[in-house]
């Protein structure tokens, strides 16, 4: 193939966004445990599902979805850009639904306490704005990559907290010919438009470039759906399941210029 240009995705695969969320919640709930004697972890667990069960009943869970905002990115995200009015709906949810799955988190754990709850919400954004982690090697990766092939950024999310996350580590824009944000677009990956309005930023086809990412439903389907050649960092070891097949697998960013090398 005559490799052109090679499109990153953002969250868990350049900067280490689980890494972040989890240090968020744990210095949270430890502030909990502190006033109130719960356990930490499973005040953590308990927020997370009660925030996954609350954020599947708004109006905007179906656009939060195809766009690709999860439920711990509604915990700490403003909304406050993005054209489309399901931004600003979410703009209007949020803090309460911060408050509600804090709360709801405690109750699980038999702590009756709004007042806390609502503190704890506002603690956790905070926190997670403090909190930017990129992989080791990611530097060196795109340091590597950098002048011998066009570098594209094609994250999912809303405009304003990819832009946060990117703004957190400032040092990484520059790498990039062109940024893409599925918010800003209207469409999510796997969308093949989001895609094709991606190749058409930097002037390749889809044979001339690889998509590298760590979801298969979003970052690997996407680009197979156009003919990309798909690269799948599989950070935890699993087997890729259903029909979604990436044209190659490895376990870390590192690995990723000796296989450019083969290809």
């Amino acid at each position: 193939m005559s490799l052109k240009a090679v499109l990153f995705d953002l969250d868990d695969t350049l900067l280490w966004d689980d890494r972040s969320v989890k240090e968020a919640f744990e210095d949270t709930c430890r502030v909990a445990a502190e006033e109130t004697g719960v356990d930490p972890s499973a005040l953590e667990d308990a927020v997370r599902q009660e925030a996954r069960a609350l954020y599947e009943t708004y109006e905007t869970f179906p656009f939060t979805q195809m766009i690709g905002i999860n439920p711990f990115e509604g915990l700490w995200g403003h909304f406050t850009k993005g054209e489309h009015p399901m931004f600003r709906k979410m703009q209007e949810i949020v803090p309460g639904y911060r408050r509600q799955a804090w709360t709801r988190g405690l109750a699980a754990l038999g702590v009756d306490d709004a007042g806390l709850g609502e503190r704890l919400a506002e603690s956790f954004p905070a926190k997670r704005r403090e909190l930017s982690h990129v992989y080791e090697e990611t530097f060196r990766v795109l340091d590597e990559l950098k002048g011998k092939y066009k570098l594209l950024l094609l994250t999912n999310g809303s405009p304003d907290l990819q832009q946060e996350k990117l703004d957190g580590v400032p040092s990484l824009i520059p790498y990039f010919d062109a940024i893409v944000i599925s918010g800003s677009f209207g469409e999510g990956k796997p969308s093949p438009r989001l895609f094709a309005h991606a190749m058409e930023k930097i002037g390749i086809t889809a044979e001339e470039g690889i998509m590298v990412g760590d979801k298969l439903t979003t970052d690997i389907k996407g680009a197979n759906g156009v003919g990309m050649t798909s690269v799948w960092i599989n950070h935890h070891g699993a087997e890729p399941t259903g029909d979604i097949k990436p044209s190659h697998i490895i376990s870390r960013l590192a690995e990723l210029p000796d296989l450019i090398k083969k290809l």
